[in-house]
């Protein structure tokens, strides 16, 4: 368990504070708010104490919506924290109380998957957010020796079961039913179950007969394997020449209570006694066998010849071949230094080089210039040609130095790739460490792991997040960005206070810079860079309010989702487009429909999804997509944190691109250019304005404002 010292009254009320007003400050949480009181000296709902201390934050089934905010990770002394049966949405937050020991979220509308922060939480002992909207399971369970129950039913979850799982040494209940799991579960045989429900998956293979000993068993619904299980795999051991004459007593106890469409493949027979045979037959079958093994002996060797002659010969015509092949090549296939590279983002590209890209070393030294072997021939067919990384090199003990052993201190962030931490350098240099988890990588993922540091090397934009460094050592995967102090535009728009409200010139400058960073990568990368994961939380800004578009070139990193989607998972996906979310078909025009939903949401200053609010106004999309055309609706629609101060023709033409943006039709959505252009437009006529008026856009304008003299149209 992590100590460290307990918070008092006012640290613990701030963190709560916070967690009400993400909660949309619900009348059922009575005595809760959000201005400092104590909530241990005065009687807050579901809040236990134990002395000045929160212990116990105990809120379920109040029918509470909202998100679960960010500041949870500040109550060190909290043991339980029940949040099941609401509705409250979005992402689990990696920011929990990291001693918990009890920990249930069941029944409510939480999307994504478990945060990696869970993976500390050393005295965690029950688990349970089964019934939400959950699409991936991570390797976080390492740790978590002392965890006796796990359930992560009923969720979208897909995948194989993460190696981890097979390591929960105490766990004894383990319920995965109705989810869309895949694989095989032989991982789970080393577990001592009394429980174990994974019912109404896809796994396949054979069911491991050690799960006949678990008394409560329920595996119908899935692809297992009908019959016995496979004979051992040819390099196990020999059985013993003379079989033994006891039988085998394997345990026929199936308490598969209400189950009885699983189908257990049945026990292997028990070799038969045999009685004893005569001396002179048993020196018979000796000098058999002795024969027998002399001419498998020379049989073996005759193959075992022929096999080595005809791997030679075909070695030699493989190596004529390909010298055949690179004399026929031609020069102009190898890309200059200053191309962009390849970067794979589709299917397609995937299906023509299925090949993983063979690096020069997977632990480069510092110094060298390392490099990644690529080509491409003008059918599609994999040539030879070397891209540098430009990249420094860093070791993995000088990151651990940077971020104080990757603390929880130093954390800033985490992502579907894994967690990133602050980095500060005895020079004073200040970065940014994305720590890759091992689990959100398959073996073709990280031997392209290079490729990518490579391609993401050359993404060069002022409105991109620059990737400076990398570290591959010691089966550590970690991406070294520039570090973008202010925070996200996500966290800007929904949580910052009055007197920080992003300004509408402001808006309109980060929408810019933005939609300058998706030009770059669609229409100046060749061949196109998707981004594929385009939101305000993935929107960096410096202290001058400058954008700097993070995650780029990730997608190639990212576990494959092209998979058709269920109709839950589509609430969860704000900003997704909807042939994604329908088909899990991804292109550029879905970035473009992405990009359309951030400028709405910094229009209104709502999210994506919000179901704290009426049902019609759940999607934002949904709700604003009839209003963006009508002028007094959108007068309406506008983030109240602005208090009026915007251009009204300058709003519209705004709402205008959103609306050409969000189009339910891909083809329909412009390109990045011509959005860009059409900001560019917007911001040239708000400077003329400006010019005339010698006032700040941001803070003078009002909706009537100016209306009369200025033309606004395109």
């Amino acid at each position: 368990m992590r100590g460290g010292p307990t918070l008092g009254p006012t640290r613990a009320a701030e963190s709560l504070g916070i967690l009400y007003s993400s909660l949309n400050s619900p009348p059922q949480l009575s005595g809760w708010s959000s201005n400092g009181s104590d909530p241990c000296g005065e009687s807050w709902k579901g809040i236990t104490c134990s002395g000045s201390a929160v212990s116990s934050i105990q809120i379920s089934g109040l029918g509470l919506n909202g998100t679960l905010g960010y500041t949870l990770s500040d109550l060190l002394s909290v043991r339980t924290l029940d949040l099941s049966n609401n509705n409250i949405h979005d992402t689990i937050p990696y920011q929990l109380p990291p001693n918990l020991t009890y920990l249930n979220l069941a029944n409510n509308n939480l999307s994504g998957s478990l945060p990696y922060s869970i993976s500390s939480m050393v005295s965690l002992v029950y688990l349970n957010a089964s019934h939400n909207l959950l699409s991936t399971i991570e390797d976080v369970f390492g740790n978590l020796q002392g965890l006796s129950e796990l359930d992560l039913s009923s969720n979208n979850l897909t995948g194989d079961l993460p190696n981890s799982i097979g390591s929960l040494s105490n766990l004894s209940s383990l319920y995965l039913q109705d989810n869309q799991l895949s694989g095989q579960v032989n991982i789970l045989t080393s577990l001592d179950l009394t429980t174990l429900n994974i019912a109404n998956n896809h796994f396949s293979g054979w069911i491991p007969q050690e799960f006949r000993a678990i008394p409560n068993l329920f595996v119908g619904g899935n692809s297992f394997a009908n019959g016995p299980a496979p004979p051992p795999p040819p390099y196990a051991p020999p059985p013993p020449r003379r079989p033994h004459n006891n039988n085998n007593n394997n345990n026929n106890n199936n308490n598969n209570n209400n189950n009885n469409h699983s189908h257990l493949p049945p026990e292997a027979p028990s070799p038969r006694s045999r009685g004893q045979v005569a001396d002179q037959n048993n020196d018979k079958d000796q000098r058999s066998l002795k024969g027998g093994q002399i001419a498998g002996i020379v049989i073996g060797s005759v193959l075992g010849a022929l096999c080595v002659a005809l791997a030679g010969a075909f070695c030699l015509w493989s190596i004529r071949k390909s010298k055949g092949d690179t004399k026929g090549r031609s020069r102009d296939t190898v890309r200059s230094p200053s191309t962009l590279p390849n970067i794979v983002t589709n299917m397609e590209v995937q299906e023509q080089s299925p090949r993983s890209v063979p690096v020069t070393s997977l632990k480069p030294l510092p110094s060298e210039k390392n490099t990644v072997e690529k080509a491409y021939g003008k059918d599609g067919s994999v040539n030879r040609t070397r891209l540098p990384i430009t990249a420094t090199s860093y070791t993995v003990a000088a990151l651990q130095t940077a971020t104080n052993s990757f603390s929880q201190e130093s954390l800033v962030g985490e992502g579907s790739l894994g967690r990133v931490y602050r980095a500060e350098f005895s020079n004073g240099k200040v970065l940014a460490v994305k720590k890759i988890d091992s689990a959100a990588l398959s073996l073709q993922e990280e031997d392209n792991f290079l490729e990518a540091v490579s391609n993401i090397s050359r993404l060069k934009h002022p409105n991109i997040t620059m990737l400076v460094g990398y570290c591959v050592e010691h089966g550590q995967r970690l991406l070294v960005y520039e570090y973008v102090a202010k925070g996200t535009l996500h966290d800007m728009l929904h949580y910052a206070d009055d007197s920080n409200a992003l300004t509408w010139n402001a808006r309109v400058r980060i929408a810019l810079g933005t939609a300058r960073a998706l030009e770059y990568l669609h229409e100046v990368c060749l061949p196109s860079v998707v981004h594929r994961n385009f939101k305000s939380a993935n929107v960096l800004l410096d202290d001058e309010l400058n954008p700097h578009l993070s995650d780029c070139g990730l997608a190639t990193l990212t576990p494959n989702t092209e998979r058709p989607i269920s109709t839950e998972m589509v609430g969860s996906f704000g900003y997704s487009a909807p042939e994604f979310a329908m088909s899990g078909i991804y292109t550029v025009k879905s970035d473009v429909y992405s990009f359309g939903v951030v400028m709405l949401e910094m229009l209104t200053g709502r999210k994506p999804l919000d179901s704290s609010r009426p049902r019609s106004e759940h999607s934002l999309v949904v709700w604003a997509t009839p209003q963006l055309h009508d002028i007094d609706a959108l007068a309406k629609m506008v983030d109240p944190t602005l208090n009026g101060m915007y251009p009204a023709k300058s709003l519209s033409r705004f709402a205008d691109i959103i609306a050409l943006c969000i189009q339910p039709e891909p083809e329909f959505r412009p390109p990045m250019s011509e959005v860009v252009q059409s900001l560019v437009r917007l911001m040239q006529r708000a400077s003329t304005v400006r010019r005339r008026s010698g006032e700040d856009l941001g803070a003078s304008y009002r909706i009537q404002e100016h209306e009369a003299n200025t033309d606004f149209s395109f």
